[in-house]
């Protein structure tokens, strides 16, 4: 009986011990799968790719569609919990769209990076990635947001980052 006992709690522990890596995707309407619906968004496929190939990590949707700078840094503290590892940034333009001053849109920016790296949370910028796919023609009739396919891809993009 001790023996199977001691087992299971060895069992136990190595669970608790392969517990997955928390990652946030922090952003707006490209985060979010505007168009394409939360389970086809590159969060939702990144989790997908990184747990098939034997990372186990959660990967949180954090996108708010129309969400500004001053939105994502309002809520920050309740968007990434104690216990994330990684934030993907995905800002986009809706600042500009909403006449935001570029050093209001910069200084919010830095604040974001400040406050993650002071929680020592590492950074992926996704707006590179996010372009590169609109840049490719994988868009959507409004020619604003990503298809499927291009959230594949920056999904893709992204897990070739992570460890």
């Amino acid at each position: 009986m001790f023996k199977r006992l001691t087992i299971a709690f060895a069992l136990m522990l190595s669970g608790a011990a392969a517990c997955h890596g928390q990652i946030v995707a922090l952003g707006a309407s490209s985060s979010a799968g505007f168009g394409v619906g939360v389970s086809s968004s590159f969060p939702a496929q990144l989790e997908r790719i990184l747990r098939k190939s034997g990372r186990p990590m959660s990967v949180s949707n954090a996108g708010v569609s129309g969400d500004t700078t001053g939105g994502m840094l309002a809520r920050l503290p309740s968007a990434v919990p104690k216990g994330t590892r990684i934030v993907i940034l995905q800002i986009a333009g809706n600042d500009a769209m909403k006449r935001m001053s570029l050093v209001d849109a910069q200084a919010n920016r830095a604040e974001i990076r400040r406050q993650l790296h002071a929680r020592g949370i590492r950074t992926i910028e996704a707006d590179g990635y996010v372009a590169s796919a609109l840049r490719a023609g994988l868009r959507q009739p409004d020619g604003i947001h990503m298809t499927a396919e291009g959230h594949r891809r920056v999904a893709e993009q992204i897990a070739a980052l992570i460890r």
